[in-house]
């Protein structure tokens, strides 16, 4: 998929991929203002807010360095049959932002159709689980204190301005589940000034950082963070434990008495980390994730005019003599090697309008696109799904 948020990472730190995602501190600024409109305003982020019934921790508001008690900024609305329902007061909510707060709305991607091909699009490219979250801060109200992050993020700066700090890190790739809490900051900085629109930066795993607007009098901030979570080789360990379970030796109760034998274990265990190297993990993870929320598809509704591949990750296409097998949401789905041409357009993550790919691939594009829907590869481009790609992904001859 070629998204242009992708190619705006890659121009702006001077990246030719994703391998040096969480290998060090950098920033710089893009030239494609228009991109930032794009993405996200303050009033798309509202709005979406406005919309729908939210729950802390999910959407929460910062006043003075502390967060404000929900009970503040909701309300719940209720129904003529009494069904209660939270919804975000927006008065209340607007007062809190004109004297001047940060609201913050975690995995904007799940609401809003341009934050998903975004974070789709990240994850065909890092091959790693992305969510991005949204940060609006008004006047000179400050963010979260010092802190640190268990994943790499990228951030964009979409509106406004907003003094950083950033820091080293106090102990080396540091986890959300770990044998040390890190909870001592580290006194290298490593960059600190203002973001402005367009600026672009990217902080790696346990570096030490804080935004605030102090001192920057009326005005707003807008960013988005985008969180990539890598595996880890912890994470590899999980899984094998998973995988033990096949054999009943790791089935069985640990012998509590002294001196209990556990040779055999010791070499079962081995052997198991032997047969499923790290490789394995990478490549199975990917390609077993399932499926994401669509639309579901009914013929009764309407005819399938177009679709997109909206995949976790990118399928994988392999071709096998007169067949080709597609690896895509925990499935294997096999075609004929006839259908490739119309399987490689189908799963290039960009959507797809089936009567001009007939044309070009064949009529047997809309069987196949019926065909990868079914079996949650593909999904029904909606008009609220394509308004997510309109100007941001480009075609494969592009």
């Amino acid at each position: 998929m070629k998204h242009r948020l992708i190619r705006t990472i890659e121009t702006t730190f001077g990246w030719s991929g994703a391998e040096q995602l969480g290998r060090s501190f950098v920033r710089g600024s893009t030239d494609d203002v228009e991109l930032l409109s794009r993405l996200l305003t303050p009033n798309r982020l509202l709005d979406m807010v406005m919309r729908r019934s939210l729950y802390r921790p999910q959407f929460r508001v910062f006043r003075e360095g502390e967060e404000v008690h929900p009970a503040v900024y909701f309300t719940d609305s209720v129904s003529p049959r009494g069904q209660s329902i939270p919804m975000v007061n927006m008065h209340s909510l607007g007062r809190l932002l004109s004297e001047g707060a940060t609201i913050i709305l975690d995995q904007a991607n799940v609401f809003d159709p341009t934050m998903e091909a975004a974070c789709r699009a990240l994850q065909w490219w890092s091959q790693e689980r992305v969510q991005v979250n949204a940060y609006l801060t008004t006047n000179e109200a400050s963010g979260f204190p010092l802190h640190w992050d268990d994943h790499d993020v990228v951030i964009i700066q979409l509106a406004g301005e907003k003094a950083w700090e950033v820091r080293g890190t106090s102990r080396n790739v540091p986890m959300y589940r770990d044998s040390d809490p890190n909870t001592s900051p580290s006194e290298e900085t490593v960059w600190s000034g203002v973001m402005r629109p367009g600026d672009v930066m990217h902080i790696p795993r346990g570096h030490w950082h804080q935004a605030t607007r102090n001192g920057s009098g009326s005005g707003t901030s807008l960013h988005v963070t985008f969180g990539i979570t890598k595996r880890t080789g912890a994470s590899w360990l999980a899984w094998l434990g998973d995988w033990c379970r096949e054999n009943e030796l790791f089935r069985k109760d640990l012998d509590r008495r002294p001196g209990a034998a556990t040779a055999e274990l010791v070499v079962a265990a081995g052997r198991l980390i032997e047969e499923r190297p790290p490789a394995d993990f990478l490549t199975t993870y990917e390609q077993t994730v399932g499926p994401t929320r669509n639309v579901p598809y009914l013929d009764i509704l309407g005819p399938l005019d177009a679709v997109v591949c909206t995949t976790h990750f990118r399928p994988r296409i392999r071709e096998n003599g007169d067949v080709a097998d597609v690896f895509a949401s925990g499935k294997k789905l096999t075609f004929a090697a006839k259908a490739l041409p119309a399987l490689r357009l189908l799963l290039s993550g960009r959507p797809v309008d089936l009567h001009e790919a007939a044309t070009s691939v064949g009529s047997e594009v809309a069987e196949l696109a019926e065909i990868l829907v079914k079996e949650d590869v593909c999904a029904l481009l909606t008009p609220e799904l394509s308004s997510g790609y309109i100007g941001l992904v480009t075609n494969e001859a592009s």
